[in-house]
């Protein structure tokens, strides 16, 4: 899969973004050619190697058809609840969010939120939450052209219900 200037990519673990420019760098003895990716949320820039962004998880915005199937993991209730400690939660929680695959991103969303609904969340859940929240709100947003605004309503009416 190949980018251009303007194109809006998804990199895991930090959302959204648009290529800012393809730019060839020396690094050592090679030259390496680059993506410049500015991030959407925080306005970070990141730079994805050309011949590698594919297995780091370098991928197009997802389709409405694909956002239909995310909504679906959100409003899906039929799974046991979680009973294993933080610590293992976190860590599988962390493994889903950087795959950068919005149905696994949006299980760790699901699966907070229903904890939530149960007992207050510790500081790390709630980060966690805020961050699965924010990458999948992006996402959504840039897929089905709307503000976040009315994505994240759409997603707290799931979890509200």
């Amino acid at each position: 899969m190949e980018f251009k200037v303007g194109d809006k990519a998804v990199y895991p673990g930090h959302g959204v973004g648009v290529v800012q420019a393809v730019e060839t760098l020396d690094i050592g003895e090679e030259r390496t050619t680059m993506y410049v990716l500015k991030i959407l949320d925080n306005g970070v820039t990141v730079r994805v190697p050309l011949q590698n962004a594919g297995a780091l998880g370098m991928r197009t915005v997802i389709s409405q058809e694909q956002v239909r199937k995310v909504y679906a993991v959100l409003e899906d209730r039929d799974v046991p609840a979680d009973n294993q400690t933080w610590n293992r939660r976190y860590r599988e929680y962390t493994n889903k969010i950087q795959t950068g695959d919005p149905l696994e991103v949006g299980k760790v969303l699901r699966d907070l939120a229903m904890l939530r609904k149960d007992k207050n969340l510790s500081f790390g859940e709630r980060k966690m939450y805020d961050k699965a929240s924010t990458l999948l709100i992006q996402e959504i947003a840039v897929a089905m052209d709307t503000d976040e605004a009315s994505i994240r309503g759409d997603i707290e009416r799931i979890f509200n219900t």
